[in-house]
């Protein structure tokens, strides 16, 4: 609309003013009152016609100038709300962060005996025969192959398996090289954690090795069992889901759900030392 009128609206406008001056020219030269009414006659419309030009003009360039205003204040609030929601996620990141603090320390006053290493998680891999993750420490930190890794609940999330110098990965409760011995709590029952390849994709364990008359029930949790002094005993491992017999109907197992939400690390606790349950 702008650019219209200034391609097209001045010229009119320019025209109906010469226009307008040449008929005043006429009408100095030509004073008889006929001729004066007669030009005044001819020129009437073209003098309504410049005021309306010049009227629509000027609206049209307010409106213009306006619209380029709304324009500039809509950009404005843009990059506010941009600015706002920025500020917005890094307050949710330190809540999230200090929820995690209260709970490690929650997880230290009950559990004096750990040692714990934070430590970020820098990289994931999952696919169809392995479920591991990489960590910003090692070796460097005194983190040992063989060490646990928790959440800031207390949550078992794996074993280191690799260690370098500034890095390590951990074998997750996801993977099939993953073992290591479980008691129900509610019920005293002993079993082995396990991964398996079928449950993997499902973010779901099992517990093997179950007696044929086990009577665990859906929601029932597991802990680490601590036996032979290899992993803290009372990490918690994840919630029963489902119990199933085996087909040789000698054994039972149960499907778990992780009490860690693994896909969702951002930050581990690895445990360098214990106190060793006999």
């Amino acid at each position: 609309m702008k650019n219209f009128f200034q391609k097209k609206g001045f010229g009119v406008v320019v025209f109906a003013l010469l226009l307008t001056a040449a008929v005043s020219i006429l009408t100095s030269v030509f004073p008889m009152d006929p001729v004066r009414d007669l030009l005044g006659i001819i020129t009437s419309p073209v003098r309504a016609l410049t005021t309306g030009v010049a009227g629509w003009g000027a609206e049209v360039w307010n409106y213009a100038a306006e619209h380029e205003r709304l324009q500039d204040r809509v950009e404005e609030l843009e990059r506010e709300v941009a600015y706002m929601q920025e500020e917005n996620r890094e307050a949710r990141a330190a809540l999230e962060e200090n929820e995690r603090l209260r709970e490690l320390l929650e997880l230290r006053e009950k559990r004096k005996d750990f040692v714990f290493e934070s430590a970020a998680v820098t990289g994931r891999t999952a696919n169809s025969w392995s479920a591991t993750i990489t960590l910003s420490k090692g070796s460097l930190h005194g983190v040992e192959a063989g060490d646990c890794v928790i959440n800031e609940t207390g949550a078992l999330v794996g074993v280191i398996r690799e260690v370098g110098t500034n890095w390590s990965s951990v074998t997750t409760l996801l993977d099939p090289d993953i073992s290591m011995g479980a008691i129900v709590f509610r019920t005293g029952e002993d079993g082995i954690v396990e991964g398996e390849l079928s449950l993997m994709s499902q973010q779901r364990c099992r517990l093997s090795y179950l007696n044929s008359q086990s009577a665990l029930v859906s929601g029932d949790e597991v802990l680490t069992s601590g036996l032979g002094g290899v992993y803290p005993s009372g990490l918690v491992v994840g919630y029963v889901e489902t119990v199933h017999a085996t087909p040789s109907g000698v054994e039972q197992y149960a499907v778990l759900i992780p009490a860690a939400d693994l896909p969702a690390l951002e930050q581990v606790f690895v445990i360098k030392e214990f106190d060793i349950v006999e």
